[in-house]
């Protein structure tokens, strides 16, 4: 990142005070507050973001300050003022006065007294925050209903909650030359591996821009590379148990302030087909489950090409599957009616999103008639077509994360592009060539198709199959715990 100048905060209290107030804007910008104060017989400045500032702390601590005489201060007013007369639990001092001004702007107070080279730091602040609400995307039958939200000192707080370890790290860095965003870097040092840890924190600390206008998003797009590569290489939660379970088994949590979503590194490709409420059932039931869940996904990705395959090229059929049709050609050639439900299908999941959800239910009520209906009446479509899509956009809903879902969605397209063009030679290349394209990817170090490629039988019974939490007795070895026993 660029070098930040370092100016002192200089003895001259005049002129510090000017140079503050001219980097704050104040009397520009109308949330910037700057109070001219005189206690002790010495000058001071508070400066504070309205809206950001706990106004019943200030005014306590201020009328505190009012009763001080002149020889209260003595013989040294820093370590007076800071232990004795300051009675707040977050308060600290900065020399770097390019380092207190951009602190301030992320809410904490600034005062300056005169005669004392060194700003006092009063974090003071408070945040326009929502209550913790369960994700919509990660709901659950039964289980926890708190979920992160957009402030990240919550969301630190709601893991702590579930994972009270001695060990639990959470340490802050600043991404962004102007933003100057909050990032927290979390693990449990006696678990995680400290080449991953140290890694990830190089990745972020290399960031070199103005700002993280997206947050989390942005944040990958810098630390995980590959942008052409439509596979997440994190995953995205917003629920603290789900974040929890991955502290406990050696992964490193990234909070990004002004996100409710938390980046969980390093994470495989099968990280991104499990589901918290496969853990919130009995073990044969979150088996069953997980394996229900796996053949959504991959039917999901093949079942629609395939079917395309099978229904233009006959001699691939076998006979005892001839019923699938199609029993009529129609209007319409079969690779553009697919091609078509395809972008109509985004078109209704982008219209969803862009009304009230009080016109939700009458778009897709609409859609389901013209599209099932009447396209199929006036030949636009036919039945097989909207039969498979059906299958196919119900296996991308299934997926848990909806990262993964619009991943494999681009697959299933690239995969019917190539059929429609060199029929089965072109159905088995796409298909070879996004087994590679997984098996070369890694995330952090770790194999994307861990533990299948390369293999390990306890890893890949672990995903296979919903084990007892009594038997999972042994962490990740692809992520090499420092504690490998639970």
């Amino acid at each position: 990142m660029s070098e930040q100048k370092s100016t002192p905060a200089i003895k001259d209290y005049d002129a510090t005070i000017s140079y503050v107030k001219k980097e704050l804007g104040i009397d520009i910008s109308f949330d910037q507050i700057h109070l001219e104060l005189e206690y002790a017989g010495r000058r001071m400045s508070l400066f504070m973001i309205d809206g950001f500032t706990k106004d019943d702390i200030m005014h306590l601590l201020m009328k505190l300050l009012a009763k001080l005489e002149p020889e209260d201060l003595d013989p040294d007013p820093l370590t007076r003022l800071m232990r004795t007369y300051l009675p707040y639990m977050e308060i600290s001092k900065e020399k770097d006065l390019e380092k207190a001004i951009d602190f301030s702007l992320g809410g904490p107070s600034m005062l300056f007294v005169e005669g004392i080279d060194t700003v006092i730091i009063i974090d003071a602040r408070t945040y326009p925050v929502r209550s913790p609400a369960e994700p919509d995307l990660e709901r659950v039958v039964r289980g926890a209903r708190d979920g992160f939200v957009e402030t990240i000192i919550f969301n630190t707080a709601l893991t702590r909650r579930r994972v009270r370890d001695r060990s639990l790290r959470m340490e802050y860095m600043s991404v962004g030359r102007r933003s100057k965003t909050d990032i927290c870097v979390s693990y449990i040092e006696d678990i995680a591996d400290p080449d991953i840890v140290k890694e990830i924190k190089e990745s972020i600390k290399k960031i070199d821009t103005d700002g993280l206008p997206m947050g989390e998003k942005t944040l990958e797009e810098f630390i995980c590379g590959h942008h052409w590569n439509p596979y997440p290489l994190v995953r995205y939660t917003e629920r603290p148990d789900t974040a929890a379970v991955h502290l406990f088994e050696g992964h490193v949590l990234v909070y990004v302030d002004g996100s409710p979503a938390i980046l969980i590194t390093p994470a495989t490709f099968w990280h991104h087909l499990q589901h918290m409420e496969e853990y919130r059932e009995k073990p044969v039931v979150g088996a069953y489950l997980r394996f229900v869940r796996f053949f959504a996904v991959m039917l999901s990705i093949f079942s629609l090409p395939l079917w395309y395959l099978l229904a233009t090229s006959p001699e691939y059929m076998p006979e005892a599957l001839e019923f699938i049709g199609p029993q009529k050609v129609g209007e319409v050639p079969l690779f553009l009616q697919f091609f078509l439900i395809e972008i109509g299908l985004d078109l209704l999941r982008m219209a969803t999103v862009h009304i009230p959800s009080s016109l939700a239910t009458a778009l897709g009520l609409v859609a389901a008639i013209l599209i099932g209906q009447v396209a199929v009446e006036v030949g636009l479509f036919i039945n097989e077509v909207i039969l498979y899509i059906a299958i196919a956009a119900m296996g991308t809903f299934a997926t848990p994360t909806y990262e993964m879902g619009l991943a494999n969605r681009l697959v299933r397209l690239a995969l019917l592009i190539a059929t429609a063009l060199l029929g089965g030679p072109g159905y088995i290349i796409v298909t070879t060539l996004w087994i590679i394209m997984l098996v070369r990817l890694k995330s952090f170090n770790l194999p994307y198709l861990w533990p299948f490629l390369p293999f390990s039988y306890r890893g890949f019974r672990d995903v296979l199959v919903r084990s007892p939490i009594p038997l999972k007795n042994r962490r990740p070895r692809a992520l090499h715990p420092k504690d490998p026993d639970r």
